[in-house]
């Protein structure tokens, strides 16, 4: 490789989109590339984490960023001590996110082994009792997020709080509920990574191994071993199919086949067994239905709970497709079958001594492994969930105290700035002056909200600067499926090429019309057996998995949520292809090859 110049771009060198100017402005002095560290920061190899953020920021969301990534890094660095990871850097560059792994010195990872094994050994060998408790721990903080309330100050104070010489007034209970919901978050974070990076390196460990006895098996071969996992994380949709077979079942499913979600369920209410399915609708709303279409990361994501008519289209699929004699839940025994099967298959071949390991390291691959996805559910899905609706009615009250004029505008302020406008707020309202932001935030948010459209059209680079020659690091080969190859896959230049190479993240060879999708609002266009091609997927697109026959990405890896998930419903997939969804258009034929990573268009 040549050293004198990059195979990509240095962040310095990329031009802004029209419109976007200023666009520096809307997120934290920490995000930005700075002049007085290019040298450093362009001897550092970035990718952009479209993975888990493939749009633009709002600044407001900006909150997600900083916390997952702190989260993860305090594990890794702090807690832990990882022996060849420490955290991921971050930059923020035209709206989206690039990052950029810290690894450890090499001559200071054997001193971090000994530590790494004591504290992790302590996990793995309570991780029962330690995972209940962790659950206990986010449900309790999930209550006290519920228990958020947002009140408009008062025209005058309640007499008693002058009769009962409070000495307090309204403005304190505002500014508490605020900071408490962005500590909850902040806290909430931290326990998304107490177990997660565990998991990771539970798997990582006895992929190494069989890699060391196999140096030819195939990377799905040992995801094989651990597939057929029972995922919380697959509830909601396992119920919204329970609930089309029970309306089959019952005989009321043609009063759910159209109208808006209370007309439907004003009508399942007058059918026949009407209010045992109801029942159960209700019952699967609390938990299941905190579950967002988007992944939580965005103040933009919609959530079932909040809107019925997403889990009610789910319903009314699944009703006509138990009605035309289709099977509509997952392959779990088959994939149980295929996993045992290849599980003793390899084991057979090795020594005796070999065995006793294999099975150690399996066994806790497995009991640690579910979660992976697991605490999704928990966390990305309910908590934030909760956590966004309150802020929702926050931006709400201070909309109708004329600080801007959108329900949703506040995501256009970051979250110091929103502190700012409740103090606005109190000091005019106690002093008895017009607020100072509602001549301040309408224009600023309206200039921001073109910002934000204008990065919003351009699609991010992959990477910026030169990789490194060979990509080690697990979690970014494992996660993001950032690898050598597929860095020579982003740099192609074989533009006329009917053929495109990714990761092969679940097996199968399917040919079938793309549907090209690039969120999560378009998956009501899916049609049935379609191959599903988009820039990243989100565990929250399950319910749409039973429906396609196969999933092409632009970036994932073998333990993307897109992987887990595809492997779980026993569908093909190839992740990490770079350019599938720029490259194949809505309507081309395709063959899509999960067994050796590779997707032809064939017209």
């Amino acid at each position: 490789m040549d050293a004198q110049k990059s195979l990509f771009p240095s962040a310095f060198d990329v031009a802004t989109p029209a419109g976007g100017e200023g666009w520096k402005e809307l997120y934290p002095y920490y995000t930005h590339f700075l002049p007085s560290r290019r040298e450093q920061d362009d001897a550092t190899f970035w990718f952009c984490n479209s993975q888990h953020w493939p749009t633009p920021f709002r600044p407001f969301d900006t909150i997600m960023l900083d916390f997952a990534i702190k989260g993860l890094g305090q594990y890794n660095t702090r807690h832990l001590l990882v022996p060849p990871a420490n955290g991921v850097d971050y930059r923020i560059l035209n709206g989206y996110v690039y990052f950029s792994p810290v690894a450890v010195a090499p001559e200071q990872i054997e001193a971090r082994v000994p530590q790494f094994m004591e504290r992790a050994g302590h996990y793995f060998m309570n991780w029962n009792d330690l995972y209940a408790n962790w659950k206990e721990k986010v449900l309790a903080k999930i209550d006290e997020l519920e228990a958020i309330n947002f009140t408009a100050l008062p025209d005058v104070e309640d007499i008693s709080v002058v009769t009962e010489g409070v000495g307090l007034d309204s403005t304190n209970q505002l500014f508490d509920q605020y900071d408490k919901a962005i500590e909850l978050c902040y806290k909430i974070w931290q326990h998304h990574f107490e177990f997660l990076n565990l998991g990771y390196a539970a798997y990582l460990d006895f992929f190494g191994f069989m890699k060391e006895q196999f140096p030819t098996i195939p990377d799905q071969a040992i995801a094989k071993m651990v597939q057929g996992v029972d995922s919380e994380l697959f509830r909601p949709d396992d119920e919204i199919k329970k609930l089309a077979k029970l309306a089959v079942e019952l005989g009321c499913a043609d009063a759910l086949k159209s109208g808006t979600v209370d007309e439907a369920l004003a009508a399942v209410a007058n059918a026949p067994g009407g209010d045992k399915w109801l029942a159960q609708w209700e019952g699967a709303k609390d938990p299941w239905f905190n579950f967002t279409s988007g992944n939580g990361f965005y103040s933009t994501d919609k959530y079932w709970i909040d809107h019925l008519d997403i889990p009610m289209g789910y319903l009314r699929d699944y009703i006509e497709r138990v009605e035309d004699g289709d099977e509509i839940m997952r392959p779990t025994e088959a994939l149980l079958k295929e996993r045992d099967r290849i599980t003793a298959e390899y084991r057979e071949m090795m020594d005796e001594e070999a065995q006793a390991v294999f099975d150690g390291k399996l066994g806790l691959a497995r009991t640690v492994f579910p979660y992976v996805e697991d605490h999704n559910f928990y966390i990305e899905h309910w908590a934030i969930g909760v956590f966004w609706r309150k802020m929702r009615e926050l931006s709400k009250l201070l909309s109708e105290q004329g600080f801007w004029e959108n329900e949703d505008d506040m995501f256009f302020l970051n979250r110091n700035e929103v502190r700012d406008v409740l103090w606005d707020y109190s000091a005019g309202w106690a002093i008895g002056v017009p607020y100072r932001g509602t001549d301040v935030w309408p224009a600023e948010i309206a200039r921001r909200r073109e910002i934000h459209t204008a990065l919003s059209k351009e699609r991010p680079l992959p990477a910026l600067n030169n990789p490194p020659e060979v990509i080690t690091e697990p979690f970014t080969i494992m996660l993001w499926g950032i690898t050598s190859d597929a860095i020579e896959r982003w740099t192609a230049t074989d533009e006329d090429s009917d053929v495109m190479k990714g990761m092969a993240a679940a097996p199968g060879l399917v040919e079938g019309v793309a549907r090209v999708l690039s969120s999560p609002d378009e998956l009501s266009q899916l049609k049935k057996g379609e191959i599903l091609v988009t820039p990243v997927t989100a565990p929250s697109w399950a319910p749409v998995f039973g429906k396609i026959s196969a999933a092409v990405t632009d970036i994932g890896g073998m333990m993307s949520h897109a992987a887990i998930v595809c492997r779980e419903y026993g569908l093909p997939a190839v992740t990490g292809t770079g350019t599938a969804s720029s490259k194949i258009t809505t309507g081309m034929r395709l063959r899509v090859n999960g067994n050796d990573g590779t997707v032809e268009i064939l017209d």
